[in-house]
C-alpha cells in the first residue's frame, strides 16, 4: 500500500498522471461521446402573464391558446354564400319523422294543425324539395295548372320549407302562385308529420338524378339568392317560423307561415330577437335544403289519402293527373 502511495506521489512531482498506463490505453480506446438523451417534453398549459411569469390557468380562467384556436368570423358557416347553405345538414325538425301516409290512411295532422284536410274538400298537397330546384319547379307548375283547371273543385296546396322571402321571390320568378295556397314550414315539422325527412346521398346524387339535373334549365336558386342579398334579407334574418299569417295583395294566393311550437314567453323572446340577425349556429333556412325529401298526396273530402307518396329520387316529378283521377275529377 505504501509503495503504491509513494509511486503516485513521485508521478505527481514529475507532472505525470497517477495512472499513466490507463491514460495511454484510453488514447487508443477513446470513442465518441454519446449524445445526451433527450427528455420527453411534458404537455403543460401555461398562461403568459404581462410580468413574464407563467402559471397554469385556474378554474374560470380563459386559456389564451384556446382563444387562438377559434375560427375567425369570416370562416363561420354564416359567412358561406347563400347558394352553398342549402347543401349543409340542417337542424333536425322538432318532432320525429313519421311514416309516410299510405292510401286509405287519414291525412296526418301536425301539432299546430297547419294542414287540416278533409271537411268535404278535395285536396292535392305537394311538398316541395326547395326553392330554386328545377324539379320542384316542374312539380309546382303542374300543381298550378291543375288549380286553374279545377277552380272551386280542387284545393291545391304547396308546402315550402324555405323562408317566406325566398319562397315569395321564387314564385315571382315563376309568374305567381295563382290559385295555389302556399304554406311555409321552415322547421319542417309538417314535413316530418308526413314522413318526409332528409334524403340519403344516393337519393340526391344518384346517376339518374344527376343526368336529369344537367338537362334541366329551371335552376333559379342563384337568382333567389342574389335577390335576398340585395334586399338585405340575408342580414336581417328570416323570421324563424313565428306565428305570422299574411295574404298577398296580387290575387288569390295565400302564404301562411307555420306557427311556432314554442310557448308564449319563448315566442315573445324570439320575436324580440328578429332584428338581431340569423343565429350563429347551424346553416340558415333561408333557401331551404337540398337534402329534403319531397312528396305529393291526394286527399278526399273525408280526409283520407286516395293517392300519393314520397318521391323515390330527388329528380322525380310525380304525376298529379293520377291524383286528380283518384279524386274522381278526371
Amino acid at each position: 500500500m505504501f509503495s503504491n502511495l509513494a509511486t503516485k506521489m513521485a508521478f505527481k512531482k514529475m507532472g505525470l498522471p497517477s495512472d499513466p498506463l490507463n491514460s495511454i490505453n484510453s488514447v487508443f480506446t477513446t470513442s465518441e461521446p454519446e449524445p445526451p438523451k433527450k427528455q420527453p417534453k411534458k404537455l403543460t398549459k401555461t398562461n403568459n402573464n404581462p410580468n413574464g411569469s407563467t402559471s397554469v390557468p385556474g378554474p374560470g380562467q380563459d386559456d389564451p391558446d384556446q382563444k387562438k384556436a377559434t375560427w375567425p368570423a369570416w370562416m363561420s358557416i354564416k359567412s358561406l354564400p347563400l347558394t352553398v347553405q342549402p347543401w349543409l345538414t340542417p337542424t333536425p325538425p322538432p318532432i320525429p319523422i313519421a311514416d309516410p301516409p299510405r292510401v286509405g290512411d287519414l291525412a296526418p295532422l301536425d301539432s299546430n294543425r297547419t294542414l287540416t284536410l278533409g271537411g268535404g274538400k278535395l285536396t292535392l298537397v305537394v311538398f316541395l324539395r326547395c326553392v330554386g330546384c328545377a324539379f320542384a319547379q316542374k312539380q309546382f307548375l303542374a300543381l298550378r295548372t291543375l288549380a286553374t283547371k279545377y277552380p272551386g273543385q280542387l284545393d291545391c296546396i304547396a308546402v315550402s320549407h324555405s323562408s317566406p322571402a325566398a319562397t315569395r321571390k321564387w314564385l315571382d320568378l315563376l309568374g305567381g302562385a295563382w290559385n295555389v295556397t302556399i304554406v311555409i314550414d321552415e322547421d319542417r315539422a309538417v314535413y316530418a308529420a308526413w314522413g318526409l325527412g332528409l334524403g340519403s346521398v344516393w337519393y340526391v346524387l344518384n346517376p339518374q338524378s344527376q343526368v336529369a339535373g344537367f338537362k334541366e334549365k329551371g335552376w333559379l336558386g342563384a337568382s333567389v339568392a342574389v335577390s335576398l342579398e340585395r334586399t338585405g334579407v340575408w342580414k336581417a334574418g328570416s323570421g324563424g317560423g313565428l306565428a305570422v299569417k299574411s295574404e298577398d295583395q296580387e290575387g288569390p294566393r295565400q302564404m301562411m307561415v307555420r306557427t311556432n311550437t314554442m310557448g308564449n314567453g319563448a315566442a315573445a323572446a324570439a320575436a324580440a330577437d328578429l332584428g338581431a340577425g340569423i343565429k350563429e349556429e347551424g346553416p340558415t333556412t333561408l333557401m331551404g335544403n337540398k337534402w329534403q325529401q319531397s312528396g305529393c298526396w291526394a286527399v278526399d273530402g273525408r280526409g283520407k289519402i286516395v293517392w300519393g307518396g314520397k318521391a323515390a329520387r330527388a329528380d322525380e316529378v310525380m304525376d298529379l293527373e293520377a291524383g286528380v283521377a283518384a279524386l274522381g275529377l278526371a
